[in-house]
């Protein structure tokens, strides 16, 4: 199923929750909606299930506009942070209990709900009830209650939240299966940038209710279109100055006097000579040396060892450059360093 959103807005009060914001989420995509806590992406994700209606826009699936119908009749499934199973029936019943609804014959129901049992990996757990199941195998009984009658989507809000990190990226990888095998569009609502990185098609990245960036997990990291792109999505150095001169190459000027060259993050909307720039570093595009285009001399303060690298924490003036290093590197705190990055590598960014 095609999922589009034009100019959607909703308002608690005179808090704005979305802002007018436009999306299409492809046929058997699976979409994330990213962002901080209380950027709207909730909202934006109850708007298209039908239990937010907007203020203004419209939602269409497959091109018809389902703005106004209520949850049940938009043939979508739900899965809810806190999985919402009843503790007093059955898994079997939990998953059942949508079908019964739909008045489906006690055979096709049986038939439905041990397909989706094994499709999840819980054959043979039907007579338990929720409290007798961990916590991957209850948010599995709510991804079953939700596949069970055969949504054109499906619609994740935080699935993971509850889970320890082993179970998280055990459940990262199960809903993949999932959703890749079914073919069925998926959006997925999360606060968690590896989660989203690691699952997802493409991403939108929300701030304040708006949509920030749309693109690939890829696109997003390498080339983020604005500064909140760029410090929310992974870690990075951040320095701020002027631009010298644009073209392929942008000459920036930082605040301390210090030149740097570097190429547009987003060659759509690229630096324009005279006004503010953002340059950003990702930490594995730091060499250790003066070999790059762009060297900074800076004082370590922090070392983190990570097995296959190095983080390290470095002072230059007053601000913060993080750099990525092999794991035979030596360093001491309070050591100076020179650290440095090639051109390509370097990213500006239009403020």
């Amino acid at each position: 199923m095609l999922i589009e959103t034009h100019d959607l807005e909703k308002r608690f009060g005179k808090v704005v929750a979305i802002d007018h914001a436009s999306l299409r989420i492809d046929h058997g995509e699976l979409y994330t909606l990213l962002g901080p806590s209380g950027c709207g992406k909730t909202t934006f994700l109850r708007s298209i299930a039908g239990f937010e209606l907007p203020d203004s826009g419209t939602v269409k699936f497959d091109g018809a506009d389902v703005t106004m119908l209520p949850p049940h009749k938009r043939n979508t499934g739900m899965v809810f942070q806190n999985y919402a199973l009843w503790p007093h029936m059955t898994v079997f019943d939990n998953i059942a209990f949508g079908l019964r609804i739909r008045k489906l014959s006690n055979q096709e129901t049986r038939k439905r709900v041990e397909e989706v049992l094994r499709m999840v990996r819980l054959e043979g757990l039907g007579s338990r009830t929720p409290h007798q199941l961990s916590g991957g195998q209850q948010q599995r009984v709510a991804v079953a209650r939700a596949l069970v009658i055969n949504p054109q989507a499906l619609l994740f809000d935080e699935p993971l939240s509850n889970l320890d990190a082993k179970l998280r990226l055990e459940m990262r990888a199960e809903i993949k299966r999932i959703q890749r095998g079914l073919g069925i569009t998926t959006l997925y609502v999360t606060h968690d940038q590896e989660e989203a990185m690691s699952i997802s098609d493409r991403i939108a990245i929300m701030h304040i209710g708006k949509v920030m960036q749309v693109g690939t997990p890829m696109d997003i990291y390498f080339h983020p279109e604005n500064s909140f792109v760029a410090d929310f999505i992974g870690q990075g150095t951040f320095l701020t100055g002027k631009v010298e001169s644009a073209g392929k190459i942008v000459k920036i000027e930082l605040d301390d006097g210090k030149f740097v060259e570097a190429v547009a993050s987003d060659p759509s909307n690229p630096p324009v000579e005279g006004e503010k720039a953002l340059v950003t570093i990702r930490p594995e595009n730091f060499q250790v040396g003066e070999q790059g285009n762009n060297v900074f001399h800076c004082e370590v303060y922090h070392v983190s060892f990570l097995g296959k690298s190095q983080r390290i924490m470095a002072k230059m003036n007053d601000k913060t450059l993080i750099v990525e290093a092999p794991p035979e590197f030596r360093f001491r705190v309070g050591e100076k360093i020179a650290v440095s990055s090639q051109t390509e590598k370097t990213l500006a960014i239009r403020v």
